[in-house]
């Protein structure tokens, strides 16, 4: 308003109401003077009123009479121009609200003059409606007329003005209203009581009303009035009214206005008493029309429906239901039954179509339904309104399939073309885009046969009708195909939305209100409580009345709901509709199961199922209790007939998977259509989000999902999820890419299903839980006796709701896993390795889960979840066994550390794995024990640690796999390294154990029983290890033998110091003797039949290649590891009491072994015995010159320590044995025991040492192939024994020993080689080198001769001894030792040949040669010391030994190696040059005699030996050895001859023979070879010749027979020179060219030699020893010489020119008597 006040719009108003009169005045100037005249005082009236009043605007009201008076008088001209001008002037007032109710009056006066001339109609419209809607002045007579004058305008022939009266008096109906409205509002805060109306009183009793409302209720009642055909009371000049208007306009008031009605009780008075009448007698024809019955039929012609009325008949009625239904409800029984029968099939189309678009109206109105169902259903005698519109609109919707539409066969052409609204909406799936024949591309329902469109009509939950808001119609229209069945659709998908949604909100509400109350009963206030029981137990009959509501509106529509929902589905062809009526049915399944509707739940369920599967499937749970009740049974619905119509099979639908039906002996393929797989999304949607309440129902949702699941061929992959498998089954499962697509979705939605269990409570759980079993065992039961993939369904899903629920595992554990063990045992392979995987991966789960509290602080939980991994053990399948081994793996790997009591569980499970149970298993569990060893010791009990060692030694026996049985042995080094390394730890924890065992067992009063029982705990542990090593010691496999002995060993000698001291007793007696003993009697046992190879192609060298050589490997191995344990722990073991006796058995086991055929046995035995003779013995108190030797008590002192007197402390040893002795040395040291014992230790070794030795070397009596002869390193180790072994013996070492150990060794050196065997021993023959084996023996008497050496005087009458013993051995270079009978071939011509098996072997002599000679040097060394000593002297040792040497000596060049005579020539030389000396000075007790002559043979022998010189030999050679020779004419030049007089006269004899033998080179004249050789030793002859001349002419000359023999001697050989020469002379002349033979040269040569060197002789001699007479001699030989100067041989020549030149000694002046002689 304030537009219109402000002082500009006032100033404009005067302004124009000005220019209005005077456009007014002008216009009537001629015509109409009085017009005129008014207009100019208007002019007057109006300058006046603003000049005097300040508030212009009410002073223009106050006289608007008078104003107003001129505009009318203007109207009355009836002139168009005047007319409009005044109107335009009027409204102008009106609209700034300066026209006072008189004036009004007048207005309309005027105006109802104006339309009874049909003036300016339109202008007339505008007029009233600015005037009524501008202010409220106009009331009661005036407001009728102004109503009427509209009415009447509206009845006009004009078109428009018809359309305009229309509108204007529609709005100003609504005006009427509004002031009233109004009105209350203004009056709401004055309190007033209101009177209450008569239900009879007088309907114009409107005393009680105030203005507006007055005229409001007046109207309104004649608005019924007129409807009904009667006269109207107030709207007084009516002529015509029309029905369809007045129906319109009654609509719009109670539509627009229901608050009014429900307000003031005169108005609820008139819709009870006029409008609900009124309706009811309207529709009367549309009740008794029934279309297609003919009319003679009837008695009286009926009236027909008429289209306009019963439209908006329809409209009033859904306006009063919605908006009055509280206080009509008599009369809405009424209407809601008639909306139900105008369904009838027999009613018109267009009736059918508008009475279902009004229950669609009241199908979004859930509240509403329920006050119906509240008012109508839930009362006895009562119609059951609610239950009939849901049976009428299934009737409805089976009527339209079943009855094909008639009338509008016409009007058949595409939908949606008429009047439908809007394009037709193309189906979301383009796949349904098919290319055969009979897919549409619209969507559609479909169903035997008979074809209907679903047109889109409306957005979901809002009824927008079509033919209800078509108010212009007046001919029904053409309702296209297809729109009833859309809308009646609609209305059920709104039904149900509307009626969950309400029920489940209100339930929330409910159970959100019973939380809070319960939380605020469980407060201890007092004074509340009274109160708050009450409350509680207000909602308490609250809910329970609601619930009964609930409960009744479910049961009273879901029959019919089912089964127009199941049909609809059945027809359905577009996925939306299918989407939305799945919907409908989950939601209604959903519902009836929060209430707890077990069978209509149960009903839908079925549907949804059945809608999944493909048509007739034969699915035995949906046949069963529940469905039965539903299926092919039909209901009474008030007397009609409602048939539940089971699926057709000819639905066109889009295949898009073809699979195999789930079942035992399946027929054919089945067919999924996409309708089925959308269906299947719809269950699994149900299944996710309501779970809680399916209750006994999962058994239908899993048994269909299983089925589904089969035939689309998803398969369980880990965790239970289904993942699309490959096409399994061969060619049968075949899907489309549709569905390819989808796969994956469905899958996930799957597992998310069984994920959501988490949510369920326990209750439903458990319905879960039962339902999948009972599945399962069906799906076992289908399984047995077929290897055909079996159903995974349930177990995958067991799996996965096991997952989810780790929260609460215990409560579903037992029947969980129970079952899954069962399934384990299937002979299905498929299922029970699903069985297996769910278990496995169920317990893997569990324990990795964060329980609350931690499965650490729960020891219950944690045995229950390893529990089932145990009872797996007893089921046989390899494959189940493999997948609880890979869980135990995988458990290990994440939990290991965490595993505590659990750990004899798992451990258990490794250890039951038997041998036979195949490869691959016993691999797997033994990778979980490699694992549990690696890592898991320090976090185990210790308790458990003998069980993992029970299991590793079990591994090891396990003969499937060696390797498996080999690193198990490694594993047991592992595990004792750690009870090393942990061991103090252990060991309490042990005691500890031990102690409280102890304590129960004296509780119980039963004896402790464990393997070696005495022992502490901690040793025992010790000992099972070792008694599991000694068990794989003796396995039949090689090299699990040598692995294990290997360990044994090395963890007694590593980690034996942990042990208590008398734990050793055990260690040895059990433990070891035991093992030697068994190795013993295997290997003297075992097969010496050949073994080809070693399995697979393994090929096994020859030296393994019989059981008997493998087996000797393990007697070595064990052997040397239980004398390395004697050794090193000697301190230990010699304290325990009875080491003798275990050291004897432990000799006699060496001497067996080494006795063994077996050269590999043998030698180990030996190297055994070495090692256990290496040990020092412990140091006595005797062996220090610090104490004196009356103190006799022995000292303990540890091994190898030394206590010297500068030393305050002991050394001990610093390595781990002497860390550990401390443990001892406390409680018991080790008391040393006394020499006696020790040294019967020595002498029972010695004793075992000669047994062998003999034994061993003793030849065979007989030979053939298989002879077994001991082996050269045997040999040389049982000698180098000795030297170490005689160190403890040689104080009592006796001759009666000596000659035992010469005999050994004389027979070991005997021993001859394989020629096999020869190559890798022997150097080639050429070489000189020892033999180890003679290497040994000549140390052996090394050691002895050092010895006896430094020994005492009575030891040393043993000298003689070995020198025979090595005289023995220097024979050997000429003649080698024969060796028993056996035959043997010399080195050279032994060939070397790859041995043939079986071949006999050729033994070889050994190169005695650098033996022989190696012990001539010894000899030679041995006889320098010990010359003088008495026993040499007395035994004739020079003798023999010049006897030996005689030997290769006189053979020379005939012996074996060229070196030994060289070398026996040397040794002669250097004896005689020590021994000689001696010899003299013995000369007169005759102990020299005999050796005298053996001396001069020797020298005759070797001078002038018989063997013949080889060819090859060089004159450098020739030479050297002539020096020899000489050398030997030198000693006896030096040794022999200056001491003739102590010399035997024979001897002296025999040499000067020999001298001269050698000086005169040859007697005879005939020239042979052998005596130009000889007389080739010119160097020799020349030294003979010396010394015989030198001896000749010595003066001391005893005999003078000497001197003659000399000198004879001298004679004989010049006058053989003077004939030899003139023979010469002679044949050179005569021959003339030709040279002489060449013996001939030679000879005259050595006779030119000869002279010179006696000429040198000669000159040498003292000058009174040489006979004139033999000057003379040579000095007649000169001319001669000098005849032979023309010779021609130059070599001549050079020998003739030494043979003159000496001449020149005897050429001096003659002598002085010649001189001064007679001349």
């Amino acid at each position: 308003m304030s537009g219109t006040n402000s002082p500009e719009a006032v100033k404009k108003l005067l302004e124009n109401m000005q220019s209005d009169l005077r456009a007014l005045s002008l216009e009537c100037k001629k015509k109409f003077p009085p017009v005129k005249e008014a207009a100019e005082s208007g002019i007057i009236k109006v300058k006046t009123i603003a000049a005097r009043n300040t508030e212009i605007l009410a002073a223009l009201k106050e006289n608007s009479s008078e104003v107003v008076q001129p505009f009318l008088m203007g109207c009355g001209t009836k002139e168009p121009k005047i007319t409009q001008l005044c109107l335009a002037a009027i409204q102008r007032l009106m609209s700034h609200e300066v026209v006072s109710e008189t004036a009004a009056g007048n207005i309309i006066n005027m105006l109802w003059q104006l339309m009874e001339n049909s003036l300016e109609e339109l202008k007339l419209l505008q007029t009233v409606l600015v005037l009524l809607t501008t202010n409220t002045v106009v009331h009661d007579e005036a407001l009728s007329k102004a109503i009427v004058l509209c009415f009447r305008l509206h009845f006009t022939k004009d078109n428009i003005t018809n359309n305009t009266a229309a509108a204007t008096v529609r709005q100003v109906v609504t005006v009427v209203f509004e002031r009233m409205v109004a009105e209350d509002e203004r009056h709401r805060d004055i309190i007033e009581q209101p009177v209450l109306v008569q239900g009879n009183s007088n309907r114009r009793c409107v005393s009680t009303l105030k203005p507006c409302a007055k005229d409001a209720y007046m109207l309104f009642q004649d608005l019924c009035q007129l409807v009904n055909a009667d006269a109207p009371y107030w709207l007084v000049g009516m002529t015509e009214m029309t029905r369809t208007f007045g129906l319109e306009l009654l609509e719009s008031v109670l539509n627009d206005f229901p608050q009014v009605f429900l307000q003031h009780q005169e108005f609820s008075f008139l819709l009870k008493e006029r409008v609900c009448p009124l309706v009811i007698k309207l529709f009367s024809p549309n009740i008794k029309f029934r279309q297609g019955s003919s009319s003679s039929s009837s008695p009286a012609p009926v009236e027909k429906p008429y289209f306009p009325i019963c439209m908006r008949l329809l409209r009033v009625v859904s306006v009063l239901i919605k908006q009055f239904y509280s206080l009509l409800v008599t009369e809405c029984e009424i209407f809601l039954s008639l909306l139900v029968k105008f369904l009838d099939a027999d009613k018109p189309q267009w009736l059918r179509a508008v009475a279902v678009e009004s229950i669609h109206r009241l199908c979004v109105q859930p509240q509403l339904l329920r006050s119906f169902c509240q008012s109508y259903d839930m009362k006895q005698h009562s119609t059951k309104v609610f239950r009939d519109i849901v049976n009428a609109l299934g009737s409805f919707i089976q009527s339209l399939f079943l009855v094909p539409p008639t009338g509008n066969s016409a009007t058949t052409n595409q939908a949606g073309n008429n009047n439908s609204g809007g394009p037709v909406s193309t189906p979301a799936n383009s796949g349904m885009l098919g290319i055969g024949g009979g897919v549409t591309l619209l969507p559609a329902f479909e169903y035997r046969g008979t074809w209907i469109p679903i047109l889109t009509i409306t957005v979901q939950g809002s009824a927008k009708a079509t033919y209800l808001e078509m108010l212009d119609k007046v001919e029904p229209p053409t309702i296209p195909e297809g729109y009833a069945m859309s809308v009646a659709f609609h209305c059920l998908l709104d039904l149900v939305r509307g009626i969950t949604s309400m029920i489940e909100g209100e339930l929330g509400e409910v159970e959100t209100e019973c939380q809070t109350t319960t939380e605020v009963a469980s407060s201890p206030t007092q004074s509340s409580e009274r109160q708050e029981s009450q409350s509680t137990s207000d909602q308490m009959d609250k809910e329970i009345v609601s619930r009964a509501v609930w409960e009744e509106m479910v049961n009273a529509c879901w029959c019919g709901l089912l089964a127009a929902l199941s049909l609809l589905l059945d027809a359905s062809t577009d996925e939306a509709a299918t989407e939305n009526i799945l919907k409908a049915e989950l939601t209604m399944a959903a519902l009836c199961g929060r209430l707890g509707l077990v069978t209509s739940r149960d009903a839908f369920i079925t549907a949804i199922c059945k809608g999944s599967l493909p048509p007739h499937y034969a699915l035995t749970v949906l046949n069963t209790t529940t469905a039965a009740t539903l299926s092919n049974k039909s209901y009474s619905i008030q007397g009609q007939s409602v048939m539940m119509i089971s699926p057709s099979s000819e639905s066109h639908q889009q295949v898009v998977a073809v699979g195999q039906p789930l079942a035992v002996q399946p027929q054919g393929t089945v067919m999924l259509t996409s309708k089925n797989i959308q269906c299947m999304r719809t269950l699994l949607n149900l299944a996710h989000c309501h779970g809680a309440v399916l209750g006994t129902s999962w058994q239908l949702v899993l048994a269909t999902l299983q089925h589904l699941v089969w035939i689309l061929g998803l398969k369980p992959s880990s965790g239970g999820a289904l993942k699309p498998g490959r096409a399994v089954e061969g060619p049968s499962t075949v899907l489309t890419t549709a569905v390819m697509t989808d796969l994956p979705v469905i899958s996930n939605i799957l597992s998310r299903l069984f994920e959501s269990s988490q949510y369920l409570d326990d209750v439903s759980l458990h319905h879960l839980i039962n339902a999948l079993c009972s599945l399962s065992l069906e799906a076992m039961d289908m399984a047995y006796g077929n290897n055909k993939e079996p159903s995974l369904f349930a177990v995958a899903k067991l799996l996965e709701t096991g997952l989810v629920n780790m929260h609460r595992i215990e409560i579903l554990w037992r029947p969980l896993t129970g079952h899954l063990l069962e399934v384990c045992q299937h002979p299905n392979s498929r299922m029970r390795e699903w069985g297996a995987e769910a278990l496995t991966s169920l317990i893997k789960a569990g324990l990795t889960f964060s329980h609350d509290p931690p499965l650490s602080q729960n020891q219950r939980l944690q045995l229950l979840l390893l529990n089932p991994l145990k009872e797996m053990s007893s089921i046989n399948h390899p494959d189940i066994r493999l997948k609880q081994l890979e869980c135990v793996l995988q458990i290990l790997q994440s939990q290991g550390d965490s595993l505590g009591p659990g750990w004899p569980l798992v451990l258990g499970v490794m250890g039951a794995i038997r041998n036979d149970q195949g490869e691959s298993l016993i691999r797997t569990a033994f990778q979980c024990l490699q694992l549990v060893v690696t890592d898991f010791l320090p976090t185990m009990p210790c308790t458990c640690l003998q069980i993992v060692v029970d299991v590793a030694g079990s591994f090891g026996l396990h003969n499937q796999e060696l390797n498996i049985s080999l690193t198990s042995i490694g594993l047991l080094w592992n595990i004792s390294d750690y009870f090393f390394q942990r061991g103090e730890t252990i060991e309490k924890e042990l005691n500890k154990e031990e102690a409280a065992q102890q304590k129960q067992a004296e509780e119980k009063g039963v004896v402790l029983n464990r393997p070696f029982h005495p022992a502490p705990p901690f040793d025992c542990l010790w000992l099972c290890l070792y008694a599991k090593l000694g068990e794989l010691c003796v396995d039949p496999r090689p090299a699990v033998r040598k692995s294990a002995g290997q360990t044994l060993f090395s963890t007694i000698g590593a980690h034996g110091t942990l042990l208590q001291h008398s734990t050793w007793h055990t260690v040895i007696w059990k433990v070891l003797f035991h093992l030697l003993d068994r190795v013993r009697e295997s290997s003297t046992t075992a097969d010496k039949e050949k073994i080809e190879s070693g399995g697979g192609n393994i090929l096994i060298h020859h030296s393994r290649d019989t059981a008997e050589k493998q087996w000797a490997e393990t007697w070595v191995l064990t052997l040397a590891g239980v004398a390395r344990i004697f050794n090193t722990r000697r301190y230990l073991l010699q304290p325990l009491g009875d080491f003798s006796r275990a050291w004897d058995v432990l000799l006699d086991h060496i001497q067996s072994a080494a006795l063994s055929k077996n050269n590999e046995v043998s030698l180990a035995a030996l190297k055994s015995f070495q090692e256990i003779l290496q040990i020092v013995s412990p140091v006595r108190d005797s062996d220090k010159p610090e104490t004196p030797p009356a103190v006799n008590v022995p000292v303990p002192v540890l091994l190898g320590s030394i206590s010297g007197p500068g030393l305050s402390r002991p050394f001990v040893r610093t390595d781990s044995i002497g860390e550990k002795l401390g443990r001892y040395n406390s409680s018991e040291p080790p008391v040393v025991t006394d020499e006696l014992e020790d040294l019967n230790l020595w002498w029972a070794a010695w004793n075992t040492w000669y047994r062998i030795g003999s034994e061993s070397t003793k030849p065979p009596v007989t030979f053939d192939k298989l002879t077994f002869i001991p082996s050269q390193p045997f040999l040389t180790a049982l000698t180098q024994i000795f030297p170490a072994l005689y160190q403890h013996i040689k104080a009592g070492f006796s001759m009666g020993d000596l000659q035992k150990l010469g005999v050994t060794l004389h027979s070991a050196v005997s021993v001859p080689i394989s020629s096999d065997a020869s190559p890798f021993i022997l150097p080639s023959y050429t070489e000189a080198v020892l033999t180890s084996l003679q290497e040994a023996v000549l140390t052996a008497l090394d050691v002895l001769q050092k010895a006896i050496c430094v020994g005492p005087e009575n030891m040393q009458i043993m000298y003689p001894a070995i020198f025979d013993q090595l005289l023995a051995f220097v024979e050997f270079s000429c003649k080698p030792p024969q060796y028993g009978q056996l035959e043997t071939k010399h080195i050279a011509n032994a060939k070397y040949n790859q041995i043939q098996l079986f071949a006999p072997a050729e033994w070889v002599a050994l190169n005695y040669v650098p033996f022989a000679e190696r012990s001539l040097e010894v000899v030679v060394d041995l006889y320098q010391k010990t010359a003088c000593h008495k026993a040499v002297v007395n035994e004739k040792v020079l003798q023999n030994i010049i006897k030996t040497l005689r030997v290769p000596l006189s053979l020379k060049y005939s012996c074996p190696s060229e070196s030994t005579w060289k070398l026996a020539v040397s040794s002669l030389l250097k004896v005689l040059s020590i021994g000689l000396p001696v010899a003299r000075q013995h000369a007169s007790s005759g102990k020299f005699d005999s050796m005298w002559p053996e001396l001069a043979n020797t020298f005759e022998d070797f001078l002038f030996t018989k063997s013949i010189p080889p060819d090859n030999l060089s004159i450098q050679e020739f030479q050297r050895n002539e020096s020899i020779d000489v050398e030997v004419v030198q000693l006896i030049s030096t040794e022999i001859l200056p001491y003739a007089n102590f010399i035997p006269k024979e001897f002296v004899g025999q040499i000067m023979t020999m001298l001269n033998k050698g000086s005169i080179h040859s007697q005879s004249s005939s020239f042979t070879e052998a005596e130009i050789d000889i007389r080739l030793r010119e160097e020799f002859s020349k030294m003979c010749f010396e010394t015989l001349l030198q001896f000749s002419f010595s003066n001391k000359v005893t005999t003078p027979q000497e001197g003659y023999i000399s000198r004879m001697a001298l004679s004989v050989l010049l006058k053989r020179s003077q004939d030899v020469l003139h023979r010469y002379i002679e044949d050179e002349r005569l021959s003339g060219k030709c040279p002489l033979p060449r013996q001939q040269v030679t000879e005259i040569i050595f006779v030119l030699k000869a002279v010179s060197t006696l000429i040198d002789s000669l000159k040498k001699t003292q000058p009174e020893n040489v006979d004139g007479n033999t000057w003379a001699q040579v000095i007649a030989l000169y001319p001669t010489l000098v005849e032979c100067i023309t010779c021609s041989s130059a070599e001549v020549c050079s020998a003739l020119k030494e043979a003159l030149v000496p001449f020149k000694d005897f050429m001096q002046p003659p002598a002085s008597k010649v001189q001064n002689g007679e001349s």
